[in-house]
């Protein structure tokens, strides 16, 4: 799927065209293993938090505030990334 295919998607929000692409990136190829991917990272992320255990919302907070979208987004493609890694079942390089 070519930039300007993902372009025209966001002009006619058409987002099953974008979640596709998501599924396929992330299962290199293959729509069910980029779910299976996707799930993993949530998963991973929310064993973590189950407790309830202390965390810096603050730096959280900060980042939200003083970040760019896109620095945020780059941030949010790097952390699914670590969590998949975290679950043991790593299919990618992960390499952004």
């Amino acid at each position: 799927m070519s930039r300007e295919y993902l372009k025209k998607a966001i002009a006619e929000d058409d987002k099953e065209k974008l979640i596709r692409y998501v599924r396929l990136h992330f299962g290199d190829g293959n729509e069910q293993a980029g779910t299976d991917e996707i799930d993993k990272a949530w998963i991973e992320a929310l064993k973590r938090l189950i407790d309830f255990p202390p965390t810096n919302r603050k730096f959280i907070f900060d980042a939200i505030e003083q970040q760019s979208e896109e620095t945020l987004a780059h941030l949010f493609f790097h952390l699914h990334f670590y969590f998949v890694q975290k679950s043991g079942d790593w299919i990618h390089d992960g390499n952004l």
